[in-house]
């Protein structure tokens, strides 16, 4: 793409927070592949927990009769989903940084 072309609103951005990036000396590297293999198996081993409360969260729901105690089971599952989305944003971060 020649620089006398338009370009697009995303495209004018990105170049933008590149430049902020180049003058903070902020490094860019390309992930190896082995990097990109153990990103995506920490993305894949957080959707099955993440299903895996999503289905013990509904369990629970149909057990529970009370439906004041609904609230705490919610409160409960928020923060299970909190926890293992923070986990593998941890996981991923550790290996982008490796």
């Amino acid at each position: 793409m020649s620089n006398d072309s338009p370009r697009s609103a995303y495209e004018l951005a990105m170049e933008r927070l590149r430049q902020k990036d180049r003058d903070e000396g902020v490094e860019e590297r390309p992930l190896t592949e082995a990097q990109k293999a153990a990103i995506a198996e920490a993305r894949r081993v957080c959707e099955a927990k993440l299903a895996e409360i999503e289905i013990l969260h509904r369990a629970s729901l149909r057990r529970t009769p009370d439906p004041s105690a609904e609230d705490e089971l919610a409160s409960q599952y928020a923060r299970d989903r909190e926890r293992a989305i923070a986990e593998r944003d941890r996981k991923i971060e550790d290996v982008r940084r490796a």
